[in-house]
């Protein structure tokens, strides 16, 4: 998931009121952003040019997300994965070391990110979006507990489809039905594919995202997602076998466009990977109170308290053009509420 531009205050921006003078909105919340939150600015009119360079710089050209990410799609190709001459037929053998390779991926980060936010609670509460803890039990979970829930939908379900689509993908392209762009063919296309792959991916997930909220579908798969209301690590990739097939399936526009297979892993790993730190609840870990990687969106935090705002990410605008768009200020919370009692109504 994309991080928001946005700048970010002390641990509580609202310590200057009481809690009996603080709005109901700002008492849910133990830390809040600077608001209102910006969407990027790739598609704002009239366009800035320095505007977009700021923007692609705050996530390329600094230690984060998207550049782990590439590193780690780039050592899975050289070092964990098997040459595309031996994907050309579907054996146990090299889909079950991609799902070990993955399980243990998701594990690192999700796992890495659980204990040392909410286990040994490394910052304590600072910049931790919802005061409230993890649950450790309830009854709308899978074996009653929320960890646990989270943990066997992630490594179940998240993994075979995470696995299962890569390896569709090398097959693909190890039998010709995918073209394999190369870097010596189109260096530049070859570098553009990874700026462009976080946006195709928001683009995506807007839509996708949209659907699963239609009622029959969120009944069937996307509730199981959204039993966390107050989200861990662990979250990001909980869900119903549907929704994963869902999810995951923005790595098919390869069958149209050209990649090589470090792109499909960077794709893959971006959506996997990224779910767990979009849903860490914290804004950003620390190191020596100082921000280290940014980590959670307070733009996706509401959606999983409120659940009809704020579908898609911070990179593609779709909400606030169809009015779904909560940008963390007390006006925009209350026009929500108003559009919230009409449909009730």
């Amino acid at each position: 998931m994309a991080k928001a531009s946005q700048q970010t205050t002390s641990d509580n921006p609202a310590s200057g009121e009481s809690e009996s003078t603080k709005s109901r909105f700002a008492r849910q919340w133990h830390y809040r952003p600077t608001v209102p939150i910006q969407t990027s600015p790739l598609f704002r009119l009239p366009p800035s040019v320095p505007g977009m360079f700021r923007w692609l710089a705050a996530r390329w050209f600094v230690f984060g997300e998207n550049t782990v990410i590439a590193v780690i799609a780039c050592l899975t190709w050289l070092f964990f994965q098997p040459d595309l001459a031996q994907t050309k037929n579907v054996e146990f053998s090299w889909v079950a070391q991609m799902f070990v390779r993955n399980a243990v991926l998701i594990s690192i980060v999700a796992g890495g990110l659980h204990y040392l936010l909410h286990v040994k609670k490394h910052q304590k509460q600072k910049l931790k979006f919802d005061p409230r803890e993890l649950q450790p039990s309830g009854k709308m979970y899978t074996f009653k507990n929320q960890l646990h829930d989270n943990m066997f939908w992630t490594l179940t379900s998240g993994v075979f489809f995470w696995t299962a689509f890569e390896a569709l993908m090398l097959w693909a392209m190890a039998n010709g039905h995918i073209s394999v762009m190369t870097w010596r063919e189109n260096p530049v296309l070859f570098v553009l594919w990874f700026l462009l792959t976080p946006i195709w991916i928001s683009f995506h997930f807007y839509w996708i995202h949209r659907f699963l909220h239609w009622p029959p579908l969120y009944k069937l798969a996307h509730a199981l997602h959204h039993r966390n209301t107050n989200v861990g690590p662990w979250s990001g990739l909980s869900m119903h076998p549907v929704e994963h097939l869902l999810f995951f399936s923005s790595v098919l526009i390869h069958w149209v466009v050209a990649a090589h297979p470090i792109h499909i892993f960077f794709h893959m790993q971006h959506q996997a990977l990224t779910a767990s730190t979009s849903h860490a609840g914290f804004d950003a870990l620390l190191v020596k109170d100082k921000k280290a990687i940014e980590l959670g969106t307070f733009h996706h935090q509401m959606h999983h308290r409120y659940f009809e705002c704020n579908y898609g990410n911070l990179d593609v605008p779709w909400d606030k053009l169809f009015g779904s768009f909560h940008d963390g200020t007390e006006s925009s919370h209350e026009q929500f509420l108003e559009q919230r009692r009409k449909r009730l109504a």
